[in-house]
C-alpha cells in the first residue's frame, strides 16, 4: 500500500491549487429581512440532490478516482470542487441570514426534510462519462438556480445566485475542453 500511497504523490500534486471559477467578484452577502421559504429554497441548493453538496462530493469522488491515471483532469476537477465549496459557504450565510437552519436537510416533495445523501450522484467508471455526468449536474444546477431567482424576489439573494451562474457555466466550459482531450 504504501508504493501505492508514493507513487500518485510522485505522479499527482495537488500543492497550489486554486479555485476554478469565473474571474469576477461575488456581491455582499446580504438580504433584504428574515424568509424562511427563500431559506427553504437556498436549503434545496445547498444539499438536495442537485446541490453545492452533491457537486462536491461527486468532484472529490472523480478527482479521487483519476488522480493516479489522469492527473491534470484530477487537479482541474479539484479547482473546480474547491469553487463549488465556496458556493456552499455562501448558500450557508445566505440561508442563516433569511432564518433557515443549516443541518444538511432540504424540503422534499412530501412536505417532509430529507437528509442529503451520496445517492444523489452519478459516479460512472470512465474519465468521459465522469465528465459528462459533471457537465449534465453542472447544467441541472443552473437550471435550478434560474428557477429560484424567478421564485425569489430578493436582489441581495439573486444577486449571489446570478454570481454562482457564471462559475457553473464557466465549469461547464472547461469540462468540455477536458472532454477533448480524454
Amino acid at each position: 500500500m504504501e508504493d501505492r500511497e508514493k507513487n500518485i504523490a510522485d505522479s499527482c500534486s495537488f500543492a497550489g491549487i486554486r479555485p476554478i471559477m469565473a474571474d469576477l467578484p461575488y456581491p455582499p452577502i446580504r438580504v433584504q429581512c428574515a424568509n424562511p421559504a427563500c431559506a427553504n429554497l437556498l436549503s434545496v441548493d445547498y444539499c438536495g440532490a442537485v446541490s453545492e453538496m452533491s457537486a462536491i462530493t461527486q468532484y472529490i469522488n472523480n478527482e479521487n478516482r483519476l488522480a493516479s491515471a489522469k492527473c491534470p483532469i484530477a487537479r482541474t476537477l479539484l479547482g473546480i470542487a474547491m469553487a463549488e465549496m465556496m458556493h456552499l459557504q455562501k448558500l450557508g450565510e445566505l440561508i442563516v441570514l433569511l432564518g433557515g437552519t443549516l443541518d444538511f436537510t432540504a424540503p422534499f416533495r412530501s412536505g417532509t426534510r430529507k437528509l442529503w445523501t451520496p445517492e444523489y450522484l452519478t459516479i460512472p467508471e470512465q474519465a468521459r462519462q465522469m465528465l459528462q455526468a459533471d457537465v449534465d449536474a453542472e447544467r441541472a444546477a443552473i437550471d435550478q438556480y434560474r428557477m429560484h431567482i424567478n421564485r425569489i424576489s430578493d436582489s441581495g439573494v439573486n444577486d449571489v445566485l446570478e454570481r454562482i451562474i457564471e462559475d457553473e457555466e464557466y465549469h461547464i466550459m472547461v469540462l468540455r475542453f477536458l472532454m477533448k482531450r480524454v
